[in-house]
């Protein structure tokens, strides 16, 4: 080993402690920080090379645990955490807040006339069949047919509801018209999803100990990932959805608002942006018999595994 860096810290794991508050939101300031969409491709190869050096015990000259430490986070914001490869630009954690922030404010503004309502919901769709597709839990390689089937399908569900919503709200107060693009969301969440990871459902996803040794696939534990995201997608949309719309509600009635209603998309915007949380839930499950028993008999002394459920 070259350096003076030991080789004992565990960069699998984040850096903060994650049975905390703190931990957990510095964690995930790190993971979703929006400068890192910015980085060049030799920074990302770089960050990867220190991270796969590290991994191997090898330690570049020089190298202090705070270089190591971003260069993990700029490692795990670029390449998938199962397969390695380099992942598209704008379905990577550190592109969400700004695009969601976009593509969020523009829906919760233009609901009103259907070609806005319609071109939103299909940028919004486009949007999460791409981060869908970039965040795919496991190894399992989406064919264009199953891509192209959740993305029309995903598609055309947020418009109807968008569109069925509309027209049931038009004789219900003006603010319950703010509310139909989360209802949208929502309902194409439900089949976004599971259609773009459905072979992940009948293949199953890697399961690994707690040293990230792969014991096997469950289809298990593929249920219960994609439940776990449609879940948390819904409920990351709540507050930048549900909020905003009471808050413009009350700005619009204003004279300044009135006076310069081209501030309205960028407030809407910024306050999209203000309400972003990020979730991830966490709960037990149960592996299929199978493969309790192949984990049995060639690693007796597992008794938790641990799986990525996807973004």
């Amino acid at each position: 080993m070259s350096g003076d860096l030991p080789l004992s810290i565990n960069i699998k794991e984040p850096r903060w402690d994650q049975s905390t508050f703190m931990g957990r939101a510095q964690h995930f300031f790190m993971v979703t920080d929006p400068r890192n969409v910015l980085l060049s491709s030799e920074v990302l190869d770089d960050a990867k090379s220190i991270v796969e050096d590290y991994r191997n015990g090898i330690v570049k000259p020089g190298l202090t645990e705070d270089q190591l430490w971003r260069a993990k986070y700029v490692y795990d914001s670029a390449f998938h955490p199962d397969t390695g490869e380099k992942m598209l630009l704008i379905g990577r954690m550190s592109a969400q807040v700004p695009m969601n922030m976009t593509i969020t404010g523009c829906m919760l503004t233009f609901y009103r006339t259907t070609p806005a309502v319609v071109f939103w919901q299909w940028v919004n769709q486009s949007f999460n069949a791409i981060v869908n597709y970039t965040n795919r839990s496991g190894d399992a390689p989406i064919t264009v047919n199953q891509l192209g089937a959740a993305y029309v399908s995903a598609t055309t569900g947020a418009v109807v509801t968008a569109l069925g919503l509309k027209s049931l709200t038009k004789h219900l107060p003006a603010i319950m018209g703010r509310f139909v693009p989360f209802a949208a969301v929502a309902a194409a969440n439900c089949i976004n999803i599971p259609f773009m990871r459905q072979r992940e459902l009948k293949h199953g996803i890697p399961v690994t100990d707690e040293e990230g040794n792969r014991l096997g696939e469950s289809a298990s534990a593929a249920q219960q990932a994609i439940a776990q995201v449609v879940v948390s997608r819904i409920g990351m949309a709540v507050p930048a959805m549900a909020i905003p719309p009471v808050i413009m509600n009350a700005l619009e009635k204003k004279a300044f608002m009135k006076r310069f209603p081209v501030l309205n998309a960028p407030v809407q915007v910024g306050l999209v942006g203000l309400c972003l949380v990020f979730a991830t839930p966490l709960c037990c499950f149960s592996l299929e018999p199978e493969l309790q028993e192949s984990i049995r008999q060639s690693s007796p002394h597992t008794t938790t595994v641990y799986f990525n459920k996807g973004l």
